[in-house]
């Protein structure tokens, strides 16, 4: 063959193969798709991919090809170790020279159901120095391979250690995922539920109170039927959460708007002046406008529990490449560093931000009061955990 047929073919077969591989991020699919191809394009009968556990070193079968009966109805063949990969552990096939034509263990002995397989070549599959595991590819008489053959392989091994880890990345990525759409859960049932209930208590201990004082019907009526009004808002609040999780505030009013809706509503309920300052004129990603508004939100519900406060400021400003939030209340205050670990309602405002790719900042001392500062950059992208 000439060098510029034989190198057209090597592109055809590659790209064959790397587009099998690209047709699924899942890996035992890719895989086995490109262990078609392999065989097919190399005139290879049967194929086989063990993948090393990243824990434990395990070799574990994870894609086959056309095996022969006796290995199709005994899988236990190929529990265990064998030549190839007690090799490949020790490092002989790390270069492109070994990947070559060896006896086949897991085949040695099957007098019937071989179909006449005795050897494979050993494709040694890495990542970043890193040992992924072997394909082998088998045929039923030693082949001698030539260089420009071992070469083909060895690059075929390449492409497949890049599919493995992108399944793998993929994978961690989905799990990383699930695990912030827990979190947002956690931070949504905390934002609207919890702070809700908590409001609903605080009216009916209020009631209970005025009943034990003697206090006139009408005032202790006044009570329940607040309490009611924020059971109904948290029903709707819980429905609404059920079928989208949004800020439903937001739905149809800006942020500046909604920050102040809000802010109406916690000063009727807890008797605290709130003004509220300033607005946002440049347009701002949903997601933005939803972690702003919770986190003034949850700045009110400390307030409420912690400051002992007689007014409120909250001020929004934006420039070219940032929104800022700022809510400052004249309360007892606090130390920041001897907050205890874990407090969900500042941890959550931090998470929150952070997500957006910004940063939170509480400033306090006792009895000075307390201002927090929420800066999110304009449409950033969120951040992976």
């Amino acid at each position: 063959m000439k060098p510029l047929e034989r190198h057209n073919r090597e592109l055809a077969i590659l790209n064959s193969i790397a587009a099998a591989l690209n047709a699924s991020v899942e890996l035992d699919e890719s895989l086995r798709a490109a262990l078609s191809r392999v065989a097919e394009l190399l005139d290879l009968r049967t194929g086989w991919v063990f993948l090393l556990d990243e824990t434990t070193g395990e070799a574990r079968l994870v894609a086959s090809q056309n095996l022969p009966p006796g290995l199709a109805r005994h899988p236990e063949r190929f529990t265990g170790s064998c030549y190839c990969l007690d090799t490949y552990r020790q490092g002989d096939l790390g270069g492109a020279a070994n990947v070559n034509v060896v006896t086949c263990s897991r085949l040695k002995g099957l007098v019937d159901g071989a179909d006449g397989l005795r050897y494979h070549a050993s494709i040694p599959l890495y990542a970043r120095g890193r040992k992924l595991g072997i394909m082998n590819v088998a045929s039923p008489e030693w082949r001698e391979l030539s260089p420009e053959d071992l070469r083909l392989l060895y690059t075929i091994g390449d492409l497949l250690a890049i599919a493995i880890e992108r399944a793998r990345l993929f994978e961690q990525s989905a799990e990383a995922g699930a695990a912030e759409e827990r979190n947002r859960i956690a931070r949504e049932i905390h934002d609207t539920l919890a702070q809700g209930l908590a409001g609903i208590a605080l009216q009916l201990e209020a009631a209970e109170a005025l009943l034990e004082a003697g206090s006139p019907p009408d005032r202790v009526a006044d009570a329940v039927r607040r309490a009611l009004d924020e059971t109904r808002q948290s029903l709707d609040e819980a429905r609404r959460s059920v079928l989208d999780l949004r800020a439903t505030p937001l739905e149809d009013a800006s942020l500046a708007d909604a920050v102040r809706t809000l802010s109406a509503a916690w000063s009727r309920t807890h008797g605290i002046p709130v003004e509220v300052h300033g607005t946002v004129d440049v347009p701002l990603a949903a997601r933005i406008e939803v972690g702003l508004y919770r986190i003034a939100q949850e700045s009110l519900t400390n307030i409420a529990r912690h400051a002992a406060s007689n007014g409120v400021v909250i001020t929004l400003s934006a420039d070219a490449s940032r929104v800022r939030l700022v809510v400052q209340d004249d309360g007892r205050g606090f130390d920041p560093a001897a907050v205890l670990p874990g407090r969900f309602g500042l941890s959550g405002m931090s998470e929150r931000a952070r997500l957006l790719g910004g940063s939170l900042r509480v400033e306090s001392e006792p009895e000075s009061g307390t201002r927090v500062l929420a800066e999110v950059p304009l449409g950033p992208q969120p951040v992976v955990q």
